[in-house]
C-alpha cells in the first residue's frame, strides 16, 4: 500500500469535510479517477424522466450555424445539476444545491489594464448593447465527461473591442467573485481563491469564444455562473470561468488558478487533445452526461470537435508542451 504524506497530495486531490459527509463525492475519494468517470452515469441513471427546461424568459435568436450535427443537448436536469463550480463544493451535484447564496443581481465588471476604455459596469452596460443568441455547443470536462448545452450569450470579441485593448494587450484575464459569504466553498483552501483564468487576446476575439448570459433560453442559473460566465468551446472546462466580475487585459500571460494548483497537471492552454493524457487518467475518450451507468465511451475529439474553425491559433506550436 502506498501511504503518501501530506506534503505529496496535489491541491486537486483534497476533499473537504462537507464534501466527505456527500455519498458521491466519498465514493470518488474511494475509487479515485475511475470512480469520476462513472458518475456522470450514476447521476443520469438515479433521476426519474429529465425535467423539461422552463419556457424561455430571455430574447435572442437561434444561429444555426453553431450546432452539433446528429448530436442531441443534455437535458436541463443535467446541464443545471451536474457542475464543477468548487466555489460551491467539490462534488459535482454540490452546486445545485449550495449555489442559492450567490446574488446574481445586481452585478457589475471591472475593466482593467492595457485598454484605452476601464472602468466598472453594470450587468446592463455589459450585455444591452449585444443582441443575444443561442448556440449549441460540445462541452468537455478535464475529467473526461461531457455534455451537448444550448448556451445564450455573445460573441466576447464584441465586447472586448468596446474597450479598445491596446497594442501591449497580448492576453485576457478573467477573474471570478471573491466572498466566501456567497461562495462557501472558498472558506476551503482547495485554491487560491479567487478563481482567475485566461486566454490569448486572439483566443478571445475568436468567433467561437462566447459570453455567456444564459442557458436553454433562460438566465444562466448561479451553479452555471450566473450571471456572466465564459465559454471557449474547444478548451476544457476549467478554463470557462464563472461569475465573473473583472475583466484585464494584460502584457503578461496570466496565471491562472488550477494551473498555480496543480502545474503538472492543468496547462494554461487547456485545448481538448486526445493526445495528451491527463496524469492520472486518459484524455482520449470521454462519456456523455445522460448515457446511462454503461454507456460506451466515445472517442475524444481534437479541439473538441471544433480544429477546423481553431487549429490555425496553433500553427507551429508544440501542443504536448503547451497543454
Amino acid at each position: 500500500m502506498l501511504i503518501r504524506r501530506p506534503d505529496d497530495i496535489r491541491p486537486s486531490e483534497i476533499t473537504p469535510e462537507s464534501a466527505f459527509l456527500n455519498r458521491r463525492a466519498t465514493l470518488a475519494a474511494l475509487f479515485g479517477a475511475g470512480a469520476a468517470t462513472a458518475l456522470p452515469r450514476a447521476f443520469a441513471a438515479e433521476g426519474a424522466t429529465p425535467a423539461a427546461p422552463p419556457a424561455p424568459n430571455l430574447t435572442y435568436t437561434k444561429n444555426a450555424r453553431y450546432t452539433v450535427p446528429n448530436d442531441t443537448p443534455n437535458s436541463w436536469a443535467e446541464v443545471t445539476g451536474y457542475n464543477n463550480f468548487y466555489e460551491f463544493g467539490t462534488d459535482k451535484t454540490d452546486p445545485a444545491r449550495n449555489a442559492g447564496t450567490l446574488r446574481a443581481k445586481p452585478w457589475s465588471v471591472e475593466i482593467a489594464g492595457e485598454a484605452e476604455v476601464r472602468g466598472k459596469f453594470t450587468f446592463e452596460d455589459i450585455v444591452k448593447p449585444h443582441a443575444l443568441e443561442e448556440r449549441i455547443y460540445r462541452f468537455r470536462c478535464v475529467e473526461a465527461w461531457s455534455m451537448v448545452i444550448p448556451w445564450v450569450g455573445f460573441p466576447l470579441g464584441d465586447l472586448l473591442k468596446r474597450f479598445k485593448p491596446t497594442s501591449k494587450a497580448k492576453y485576457v484575464e478573467f477573474t471570478t467573485l471573491l466572498d466566501p459569504r456567497q461562495m462557501p466553498g472558498q472558506s476551503l483552501p482547495v485554491l487560491d481563491w479567487p478563481y482567475v483564468e485566461g486566454l490569448r487576446i486572439d483566443e478571445a476575439m475568436h468567433p467561437l469564444t462566447l459570453l455567456v448570459t444564459g442557458v436553454y433560453g433562460r438566465e444562466l442559473p448561479n451553479q452555471n455562473g450566473a450571471p456572466l460566465r465564459l465559454m471557449a468551446p474547444w478548451k476544457y472546462g476549467f478554463k470557462n470561468v464563472k461569475s465573473i466580475v473583472k475583466i484585464r487585459f494584460t502584457e503578461q500571460q496570466p496565471r491562472n488558478s488550477w494551473n498555480v494548483a496543480a502545474p503538472n497537471e492543468y496547462g494554461f492552454y487547456a485545448n481538448v487533445n486526445p493526445q495528451v493524457d491527463h496524469p492520472r487518467w486518459s484524455q482520449a475518450s470521454e462519456r456523455r452526461i445522460g448515457g446511462g451507468f454503461f454507456a460506451r465511451r466515445q472517442p475524444t475529439l481534437t479541439f473538441n470537435g471544433y480544429a477546423e474553425q481553431v487549429a490555425g491559433l496553433y500553427t507551429g506550436m508544440d501542443l504536448k508542451r503547451y497543454f
